[in-house]
Parts: C-alpha cells; structure tokens; sequence
C-alpha cells in the first residue's frame, strides 16, 4: 500500500494560541513515529504577513494586529493552500477556526477537528452574543467549512451533544479523538531544574494556587480573583501563579480594587516543562471556567500528581472523572471553602492513584491512532 500524503494545516504561531498549536505538535509527532507505513505526515504553516503592523504610529496597536489576522487568515493562507492542493491525497484542519480553508480544498478528501463551538456562537446564540454583521458573515463562512468536510474530529461528549443539538453536522461524519498528555507532564519526571532562578524567586517558599490558560471571558477569571482574594484572608501567604493569558482592563481593575497586584505572579510564554514544574509545586490546581471544550489543564494537572478543583460542568466532569474536586461555576463561597478545606488537610482530595489513574486515560498516541485510521477508512484503505 502507498503511503498516504496527509497535510496537518496548523494555525498560525503568531495567534498564539497554544493549546491548538500543542494539538497539531502531538498529532504531527506521533503520526510521524507510529504511523509511518501508511501516512506521510506533511506540516503545512504558512509565513504570516505583517501588514497593518509594519505601519509607523498604527502598528502596535491591537486593530493593527486583528486586521493582520483577518487578511491572513481569509487571504492568505487560502491562496497558499490553493498552490498545494495537487501535493497531498487528505488534508487535516487541526483547528475549526481554520474551517474556511476547507472552501480551497476537495471536500470528501478535508476532515477538520472541532474543538468546542465557540466560534459560532454569535450564530447560534446572537441574543447571548451579539456581534457586528460582518462578524457573523466571517463566521458563517468559517462554519460552513467545517460543514462542507468529509469527517470532523471532536474531543467530548459534550462538545458533540452541542454538535448535534444545533444540528451543525450529519452524526455520521463525527469522530470522537480525544486529546493526550505530552510527556512532560508526569509525576515521574522531576521537572523542578525546569524553574529558572527569576520564577523560583517569584514564587519563593510560600503556598501558591496555580491557574493555566487564557483569560477571555469563558474561563471566569473574576471568579478566580474573587476566591483567591477571600482565601488571602485565612492564608495571608497565600499566592495566585497566573499561566498565560492577557488580563483585559475590568481584570486589572478587579486586581486592583481586591489588592491582589502584590500576591500574583503572571507568567507567560512558558515551556511545557516549566508549567509542569509548577504543576508539581502547586498547592492546587483551579479552572473557573463556565464553559470548555476539553480542559487540557485537568488531564495534565493530574498526571503530574496536582489537586485538581474546577467549575462543576459537564465536560469537565468527563475529563476529570473521580480525580477532580467540583465546584459550582459561580458560587464564590463554596470555592473558598473546598479550596481552604484542601490547603488546611490535602488530604480530603482525590487520592494520588486516583489523580493519576484518570490521567492515564488520555494518550496521544491514541488520538494520533484514531485519526490516522478515519483518513485510511476516507481513502478506502
């Protein structure tokens, strides 16, 4: 049997987007090693060009940077992808987002993974989410890329009940793939020399909660600096490590108005092996989230031994089984008491098999396995 040539599209490096950027890293790095005999693995990401940030005055400011994204995201790259569609047999989109690249591409040979569906919210909730008509008219377009695609990848149950509750895609092309661990984060790795001297000075001996991710809307923060402010009162030692993220302008206030700037460490930019160095150290593990796709920071938490306490939702319940501690989404009292409970006596979480024995059930082998063989069975192998 010839090898198979399958083009893993990527996002853009400069969106910064980490987690889909670790998505399409492990997917390429395990087909790549275990898939050899039938798929030739192929990275497609394009130069992104500077325009509107090349202009004097204008170029650092935001709009400058969003209109950049625009243009190479909807020019662009589809003209690249369509210079190269005669080089590959099957193409990956490893990021919904990108779904507008599946116009440029023969559609019964684009498969497309679908991370949650956030991106069409403004369509399919415009009373919850307004936006501007030429928003939504990108969006659209966005939406039925995915929809146009052979077979479409997801990552929960819960992101493909949203899937089939708004009637976005025929069951039938939905492939469950979940996500993995890299192999950074394990409890059996002694990452502490990953924690440069400017961090380790940072973070000094006191007890700190750690949070990974971003800071839009979803992911709570509010909620986040609220209970860390009303736990600073019982442990005045107490320290927030912020992973990632930008703090919009209310979060700044919020630090603000809470007295917090002198209790947080913000730190970004980070290698896989230096946040499960603070995984490792934290006193626990939050996610405040009301509403995730996965929650890639449960699975790795867990598999280098942390605490794990997370908003009480549906998808986090899956991902974090029995090894998580639940709260509910938005209730600030039951969050400083069950995080209290755990800095006063670790011992009323999870035990460690428990955290461990759910992380172990996440590989990306598997998920590379999965979607190696969807493209097999497109192709008729």
């Amino acid at each position: 049997m010839a090898q198979m040539r399958l083009a893993i599209i990527c996002d853009y490096l400069e969106e910064n987007w980490h987690s889909m950027d670790l998505c399409a890293q492990m997917l390429i790095k395990h087909l790549q090693s275990e898939q050899t005999a039938s798929i030739q693995t192929i990275e497609i990401l394009p130069k992104f060009n500077h325009r509107f940030q090349q202009i004097p005055r204008i170029g650092k400011k935001q709009f400058a940077y969003n209109a950049d994204r625009l243009i190479n995201r909807f020019w662009d790259y589809p003209h690249y992808l369509k210079q190269r569609v005669t080089d590959f047999d099957f193409y990956h989109i490893a990021d919904h987002s990108y779904a507008q690249l599946a116009h440029v591409l023969p559609p019964e040979r684009t498969g497309v993974y679908c991370h949650d569906i956030d991106a069409f919210r403004s369509l399919l909730e415009p009373e919850k989410e307004p936006r501007p008509a030429w928003y939504q008219a990108m969006s659209r377009r966005v939406l039925r890329g995915l929809q146009s695609c052979a077979v479409v990848f997801y990552s929960t149950a819960e992101v493909r009940k949203q899937i089939e509750h708004y009637q976005l895609l025929e069951p039938s092309r939905l492939v469950h793939a979940p996500y993995g661990i890299a192999a950074e984060f394990s409890i059996n790795i002694v990452n502490q020399n990953h924690l440069d001297q400017g961090i380790l000075e940072k973070i000094g001996t006191a007890p700190f909660l750690l949070h990974v991710g971003s800071c839009i809307p979803r992911k709570r923060i509010d909620i986040l600096l609220a209970v860390f402010a009303r736990l600073r009162n019982i442990h005045p030692k107490l320290q927030l490590v912020k992973v990632s993220g930008e703090w919009t302008q209310s979060q700044q206030q919020q630090i603000t108005d809470l007295n917090l700037s002198n209790s947080i460490i913000h730190l970004q930019g980070l290698e896989r092996a230096t946040i499960a160095a603070l995984y490792q150290r934290a006193s626990a593990v939050l996610l405040t989230s009301e509403a995730e796709g996965f929650g890639l920071p449960v699975i790795e938490a867990l598999a280098c031994g942390a605490i794990v306490i997370t908003s009480d939702i549906p998808v986090l319940r899956e991902v974090g089984g029995n090894g998580v501690i639940y709260c509910p989404i938005s209730d600030v009292s039951v969050w400083v008491k069950t995080v209290a409970q755990v800095l006063s006596n670790p011992i009323t979480a999870p035990s460690l098999n428990l955290r461990l024995h759910q992380a172990q059930k996440y590989s990306w082998s598997n998920h590379a396995q999965i979607i190696a063989q969807s493209y097999l069975k497109l192709a008729g192998y």
